[in-house]
């Protein structure tokens, strides 16, 4: 089997350019093979990228027994576990995600929108007028709160004060692209002791998991079916034979939505709020239709508004989080795009450069929310949260928060840049976030206009 062309450079060096400067390398590729072409990074195996979204379809639409996606994602065992939904495939991945769909639509994704917006207005009445903040630490802070208390249920107590700092100090490990080096490179994964990389992200998931396995058990123990937060619910969840999560499968669940569900969400917000101020003119449009719902307005109504769904997804699809979908390991021969793939091969749908291509999105470079008024995209054009049976299963609840908390911090403070600094998208573990540092300051709390509420 022949693949696509692809970079010519030593795969070692491949790595290290996908490591350090993603953006550059997958820009750099397309511009010289097209919407169709082969990555090898190191070890892996080799990854076919495509940008083409009718090569995008025919991957989404493809019976799912057709492909596997776990072997793709090993490399995100020491994260998430065992056990997690993005690890499986076949007959076990269709059962666990059924168990794990309900709980993140309708009613009960509803219900915590009071929940969101009051975490908004307790991390953000810390902040004080003048003084620079770092945008990605605020929003982590909050992502993580919503996480803990909407997914976990836990909303005070030694348990929830212990994960808090122990979440963050384990996943800012991975936090740089020489942190993310770990997960790339088995070899550095050696626990040397607590002044090693490996020995101190493996003392902290260790401690983790003792806190997760001790709120599983204690759940156990006191069952309370009133309760409306997300494990609760995978608790009660049962799948066809009857049969339960185990606390296992639980623990590894749980795991991957903090760290699915918390960096990612935070991330977006943080770029979000980036372009609301440093694009001309967006920032009035947003406030003037915020103002329009009046006072103190319902999380449901801000979840409804037009341009502010417009700005989250503009956001999405000028920094997306993850590079590419999850790639599919090809079972059987299949033809994508007139090549043809034995088994084996890996193809992975590429999200950045997709969402990059001029002929679905002139000036493509330029932040522009009102291309989402103007016409709708299909999930093979626009696919921040991957797709098929693999696209992301907090997607709703992710969107739901995003304008949530940007309405929130919007309507209650005025925000400028701190100084002319420029914010650089960089890597962050697996995915593309604005580089570091305190470029936001709070320049006072906002006055609103009096803008009459249409009847």
């Amino acid at each position: 089997m022949k693949l696509p062309d692809g970079p010519r450079t030593p795969r070692f060096l491949q790595l290290l350019q996908w490591i350090a400067r993603p953006l550059e390398y997958l820009e750099t590729s397309a511009q010289r093979y097209g919407e169709c072409f082969t990555a090898r990074w190191g070890n892996l195996p080799p990854y076919v990228l495509f940008s083409n979204p009718q090569a995008i379809k025919e991957i989404f639409t493809t019976e799912p027994m057709q492909f596997d996606s776990g072997p793709s994602n090993r490399i995100a065992k020491p994260l998430l576990g065992e056990h997690s939904l993005m690890l499986m495939d076949g007959e076990r991945h269709r059962r666990e995600r059924q168990l794990l769909t309900p709980p993140f639509h309708g009613e009960r994704m509803r219900a915590y929108g009071e929940l969101i917006c009051d975490i908004v207005d307790q991390v953000t009445s810390q902040w004080v007028v003048g003084k620079p903040f770092s945008v990605r630490a605020v929003m982590e802070d909050i992502t993580l709160r919503v996480i803990l208390q909407a997914v976990f249920g836990l909303h005070e107590g030694q348990r929830y004060e212990h994960l808090i700092p122990l979440l963050s100090s384990m996943l800012n490990v991975t936090g740089s692209p020489l942190g993310a080096s770990l997960l790339f490179f088995p070899i550095l994964q050696q626990d040397l002791g607590p002044w090693s990389p490996w020995g101190r992200f493996m003392h902290r998931q260790q401690q983790i998991s003792k806190l997760l396995y001790a709120e599983i058990q204690e759940r156990r123990d006191n069952a309370d079916p009133s309760r409306t937060d997300i494990l609760t619910l995978m608790m009660s969840a049962r799948d066809e034979k009857g049969q339960p999560m185990t606390d296992a499968e639980l623990h590894d669940e749980l795991l991957s939505l903090l760290v699915a569900g918390h960096e990612t969400t935070a991330t977006s917000l943080a770029w979000a709020l980036y372009s609301v101020h440093h694009v001309p003119g967006i920032l009035d449009k947003l406030l003037q239709e915020l103002d329009s719902l009046g006072e103190n307005p319902n999380p449901s109504a801000i979840a409804r508004l037009p341009y502010l769904t417009a700005v989250c997804q503009e956001t999405l699809r000028m920094y997306p989080i993850l590079f590419i979908t999850f790639g599919r390991v090809v079972k059987s021969p299949i033809e994508i795009m007139g090549y043809q793939f034995a088994p084996g091969a890996v193809l992975a749908p590429c999200i950045y450069l997709t969402h990059k291509r001029e002929d679905i999105y002139p000036e493509s470079n330029q932040f522009k929310p009102e291309r989402f008024l103007e016409r709708q995209f299909s999930p093979y054009e626009y696919l921040p949260f991957g797709g098929g049976g693999r696209r992301c299963l907090g997607m709703a609840l992710a969107q739901f928060e995003m304008k949530l908390v940007l309405a929130k911090v919007l309507l209650r403070w005025q925000l400028a840049f701190a100084d002319k600094s420029s914010v650089k998208p960089i890597r962050r573990g697996f995915t593309l976030a604005p580089s570091s540092g305190k470029w936001l300051v709070a320049t006072g709390q906002r006055q609103k206009a009096n803008i009459p509420v249409p009847l």
